[in-house]
């Protein structure tokens, strides 16, 4: 098997199986499980729909390319969302959700050769793909910590200087999970700035890009930003999503848009990898891109949600409102997240994330350390009655 296997660490969720081993949770309480960012509204039913009109198609082997209506609905839906204009053939593909073409990319980009770039960089917490990504494909992960006193955005002078000309790749995520914060359009330049000077690739993530609480104020995204700023789309890669957009996570449909020669190659790459999209997914896929309505609806709900529990909580835990996203991160008290987890899961059932487990030690601290994350996925009233077990749980630990 390949050794660089033994390098991966165990998913974040394994680590919390591994947590709760052993515990019994209150029998009298019903599971609430806000531990992990799967959507759980109602998949809309026209999607449906499409899906099993979209049938027939089985009986066709699929091109990796996608067909030319699905690459259409995308960059129209990007021109639309970004105000940009995308050759639908050239800088826009399809992919089966975006985890399989973050980890992917990495796999066709970076340079392993004896003498090549060999660094991804990844903010710290983090989407554990990432780091796995680097790991198999011979890169070695520089982890930049994203912390309260930086507003936890990445600060880039903590790079050394020396390290910036191995540098192949840089993932961001924007909103960022699991903080939630919103790049801006500095945050931006800055990083258009040194991936110009230094010839790096940019992977920016934007799964969660359609969550937010304001309509008519979607968060800037990097398409969006680099015109903006008049820089074009070289080396800046977009991966996008419509499993939280759309409530569709099994659907597993996604799309990448960005600077066409990467694009090429990265096209040549999944051709030998065997990632073509089922013709029936492409065809709910094309629905789901040209309708906004449902995702209106959507964020409606998520900003209902966090409405409701914010003010709850914000006496009884530290945290900020997110720009975005559908995340609370959260500092817990005492500082130990994984106890806190543990017990909040053995006393009130309410399965929650320990940040330590989204992080890595790096320069001397591991950032998610004394955080949770709490993904507010479920129901108004399950949400709500989470936040009742956390004060609970918080007034009879203190």
């Amino acid at each position: 098997m390949n050794p660089r296997l033994d390098q991966l660490h165990p998913y974040p969720f394994q680590k919390l199986r591994e947590l709760f081993a052993g515990v019994t949770p209150n029998p009298d309480l019903s599971p609430i499980n806000l531990s992990i960012g799967e959507p759980r509204h109602p998949t809309p039913q026209f999607i449906k729909d499409a899906l099993v009109e979209g049938l027939g198609g089985l009986s066709n082997y699929p091109i990796t390319q996608g067909s030319d209506a699905l690459r259409e609905a995308i960059a129209a839906w990007a021109g639309r969302r970004y105000g940009v204009t995308l050759d639908p053939a050239t800088e826009v593909l399809p992919v089966n959700g975006s985890r399989e073409a973050l980890f992917a990319f990495a796999q066709a980009s970076v340079d392993s050769s004896r003498h090549g770039r060999r660094v991804v960089i990844s903010p710290n917490p983090f989407y554990q793909i990432y780091e796995g990504a680097a790991l198999l494909a011979g890169a070695r992960p520089f982890f930049l910590n994203t912390l309260p006193e930086n507003d936890f955005r990445m600060d880039w002078s903590r790079v050394p200087d020396d390290l910036w000309e191995q540098v192949n790749l840089v993932y961001v995520c924007s909103p960022g999970n699991p903080t939630g914060k919103v790049m801006s359009l500095d945050d931006w330049k800055q990083l258009f700035d040194l991936s110009d000077q230094h010839g790096f690739v940019i992977a920016a993530d934007e799964c969660y890009s359609e969550i937010y609480f304001e309509e008519g104020k979607p968060p800037l995204g990097a398409l969006t930003a680099a015109q903006q700023l008049g820089r074009g789309l070289k080396n800046l890669i977009v991966f996008n999503s419509l499993s939280k957009r759309s409530n569709v996570p099994g659907l597993r449909s996604g799309m990448v848009a960005g600077d066409a020669a990467i694009m090429k190659s990265f096209l040549l790459y999944r051709t030998y990898h065997g990632s073509a999209m089922s013709p029936a997914v492409q065809a709910a896929s094309i629905a789901a891109w040209n309708d906004e309505a449902h995702v209106i609806e959507n964020r409606r709900q998520y900003a209902e949600k966090f409405a409701a529990v914010m003010p709850m909580l914000k006496d009884a835990l530290q945290f900020d409102a997110p720009d975005a996203a559908f995340y609370l991160w959260a500092r817990v008290p005492g500082g130990d997240d994984a106890a806190f987890a543990r017990e909040l899961y053995r006393t009130q059932h309410v399965t929650v994330l320990p940040g330590s487990y989204l992080a890595r030690d790096a320069a001397n601290v591991n950032p998610g350390q004394g955080f949770v994350r709490i993904a507010l996925v479920d129901s108004l009233p399950a949400c709500i009655e989470a936040a009742k077990r956390m004060l609970s749980f918080m007034g009879e630990a203190a």
